[in-house]
């Protein structure tokens, strides 16, 4: 059974003040989540909370964190570690994307170790960090939310830094569902495809943050014989 169906659990999601981690986060919490929302700004992260908390009576607590600050990744470990002591659901949503439209052949290093920093050692660094806290939960699931850009299977040119980033998140992705499928977690990459977001927004992306959100949802809050090891777009298989 999932645990939505067990009355819920213990959820973190990164990047969660706006976009799709906050929809990410009000979505768990309407399932009857316990979510910890995270966000560099302490106070908007704040905001974010209060307000899902008051739309859908769930318990909602923000936590500042920068995931690509490898000590403010183990200051929020702490913290979740000392309350709630428990987490089921790791949601490793927070991303930039630097060097969009930048070619290969003429790349920003600095972009991509800054977009290296954030999408793949950060949501890794976390990860890493929180997995004794993971171990103790009877349906510890991890989503990595990726991208199609990332996808080796149908790679193409251009924005160098956030497709490796997001190739290397899925591969991380990979190597944990294989070690940790003995212990019952299910690992999964997760791309919301393109979504009307800060970031997509500009780019003429039309699709709904909803919709975006709910496919990472379903991978959060699989049952015990979910897929585990996959790159999904709303519910279906993508090559990568």
């Amino acid at each position: 059974m999932a645990m939505s169906e067990q009355g819920g659990g213990t959820a973190l999601v990164t990047g969660a003040n706006r976009g799709i981690g906050r929809e990410v986060a009000r979505q768990l919490a309407e399932r009857g989540y316990r979510v910890l929302l995270t966000a560099r700004d302490s106070d908007q992260a704040s905001a974010a909370a209060e307000q899902i908390a008051g739309d859908t009576g769930a318990t909602v607590r923000a936590l500042a964190l920068d995931v690509s600050d490898a000590q403010s990744v183990d200051a929020a470990a702490a913290s979740v570690r000392a309350d709630p002591g428990r987490l089921d659901v790791l949601v490793n949503n927070a991303g930039v994307g630097l060097d969009f439209g930048i070619s290969g052949t003429a790349p920003d290093f600095d972009a991509i170790e800054q977009t290296l920093q954030t999408n793949f050692y950060g949501a890794y660094r976390l990860t890493i960090a929180l997995l004794d806290l993971l171990r103790n939960s009877a349906h510890p699931r991890i989503v990595n939310v990726s991208s199609g850009m990332g996808g080796v299977a149908e790679m193409g040119g251009w924005s160098p830094g956030y497709r490796v980033s997001k190739a290397a998140l899925n591969a991380v992705t990979r190597i944990l569902a294989t070690e940790l499928k003995d212990d019952g977690f299910l690992v999964n990459s997760a791309c919301p495809g393109f979504v009307k977001t800060d970031m997509g927004g500009p780019m003429g992306a039309s699709k709904s943050v909803e919709d975006g959100a709910s496919g990472i949802v379903w991978l959060a809050t699989l049952s015990d014989d979910g897929p585990t090891g996959g790159f999904f777009r709303d519910g279906r298989p993508v090559a990568f």
